[in-house]
């Protein structure tokens, strides 16, 4: 059968199965789904089409003088206003137990198996959907998810941040060993990135943990902190220094000499952080990430700009919280909206968002079309760690001493906001 086809009968498989769902009735996110059915089949064979003009003419050439160009995609437009939905209808409402209780509900996660996120990152010859260029649509996920809440978005998008991690960044038999597994029947496997480490002013470029080869194994000693449902997860990609350099370690979880302890932080309370401590731990050859063009530069970029695109849809999402909340709170016989006070730290949050995804936008256009996006990616992060926090603050303050309190979602996105200037990996787009 040809490849477009499988791909095709794939991509229908996992809509089909959305549509055979209780729940989207229950959420009223029926019609989305069955809009995203149709487009996502018209957009396959436009997809083949497409692939087989391509194929004649030899390779893509990508032209660096080329327009920066804004604007979305069908299929990504409609994916985008489907997992917005999920997000207002599923994540929202679920975010504050999930705060409160540092868990993710069983029922949650069936959920988010129904979306087939992992797909987008596994690549077609193994079962996927991803295509050649998938960082865009990559970070509109992240965003679009992060509009219902930063932490559970987080937490739901690090089994397709590992599919996405061993796809870029695996050799061939690697992939084909690991990623069958993120598009089967079962649930995808939870397989958590480990790159923060418990030191002071923590360089990701300057590991601490060590990995010495000794004959065909790898002893891997040190230790790991914040690592995103690191207590569930059945294998992890660690970070490592090599004799030749930064390297990651695939592992088992029941390793021995990996010991995993809970690690409760301000925020991201839904993703379970954890902390890790390796001791002479054993790993083969085999499970170092070997892809011939290994990059651990752009393996941190991708895992920035993911966090970047969470810090946009979650500074969006307090945007629009915030707007909502100051045209109706009354003070003195008028909305709060009319003092210059509010009023101008509403729009120079509008402003900074802008600025934020445009940044993340134009480094993740960069990454998909081949080119150097270092510096894109580093001056977004930047932007994006300094520019998310205020915002957290911003919305804090306008709601007054609502803020303050758990009876709206602004003291949360405060406490996860902070987030995205310390977290290294975790996260891929």
């Amino acid at each position: 059968m040809p490849m477009n086809a499988d791909v095709q009968g794939r991509a229908l498989a996992i809509l089909n199965r959305l549509a055979q769902a209780d729940w989207p009735d229950r959420l009223k996110l029926r019609k989305p789904f069955e809009k995203l059915i149709y487009t996502g089949s018209r957009a396959s064979f436009r997809m083949a089409a497409e692939r087989a003009v391509k194929n004649s003419r030899g390779p893509r050439q990508v032209d660096p003088d080329a327009l920066f160009d804004l604007s979305l995609s069908d299929e990504q437009q409609m994916l985008v206003e489907m997992l917005e939905s999920f997000a207002s209808e599923v994540l929202r409402p679920a975010a504050h137990d999930a705060d409160a209780n540092a868990a993710l509900s069983a029922e949650l996660l069936n959920q988010a198996q129904e979306l087939g996120l992992t797909h987008y990152g596994v690549s077609e010859v193994h079962g996927g959907m991803a295509g050649e260029r998938t960082t865009v649509s990559n970070a509109l996920i992240a965003e679009a998810l992060a509009k219902g809440d930063l932490s559970l978005a987080a937490a739901l998008l690090v089994p397709l941040s590992a599919a996405n991690c061993i796809r870029r960044w695996g050799s061939s038999e690697q992939q084909a060993h690991w990623l069958p597994a993120f598009v089967g029947e079962d649930a995808a496997p939870v397989m958590a990135i480990a790159v923060n480490e418990p030191t002071v002013l923590f360089d990701p470029l300057q590991l601490s943990t060590w990995a010495k080869r000794k004959g065909k194994h790898y002893r891997l000693s040190g230790e790991k902190c914040l690592v995103l449902r690191g207590l569930d997860a059945s294998q992890l990609i660690v970070a490592a220094q090599a004799e030749d350099g930064p390297a990651l370690f695939v592992v088992e979880a029941g390793t021995k000499g990996l010991e995993r302890h809970p690690e409760p932080a301000m925020g991201l309370k839904a993703g379970t952080t954890a902390r890790l401590k390796l001791k002479n731990v054993k790993v083969a050859v085999e499970q170092r990430l070997a892809a011939e063009h290994f990059d651990y530069q752009s393996f941190l970029d991708h895992a920035a700009l993911a966090w970047c695109a969470l810090a946009v849809g979650t500074a969006q999402a307090a945007l629009d919280y915030v707007v909502g909340y100051c045209n109706e709170r009354l003070a003195f016989g008028e909305p709060i909206s009319h003092r210059q006070g509010v009023a101008f730290i509403v729009a120079d949050i509008a402003v900074e968002l802008d600025a934020m995804r445009l940044m993340v936008w134009r480094a993740c256009a960069r990454s998909e079309q081949g080119l150097p996006f270092h510096r894109e990616a580093y001056l977004a992060r930047l932007l994006c760690a300094e520019k998310a926090m205020k915002i957290g603050t911003d919305a804090v303050q306008l709601l007054g001493g609502h803020g303050f309190t758990k009876e709206h979602p602004a003291e949360r996105w405060y406490r996860d906001l902070r987030a995205v200037a310390i977290m290294a990996g975790g996260l891929q787009l």
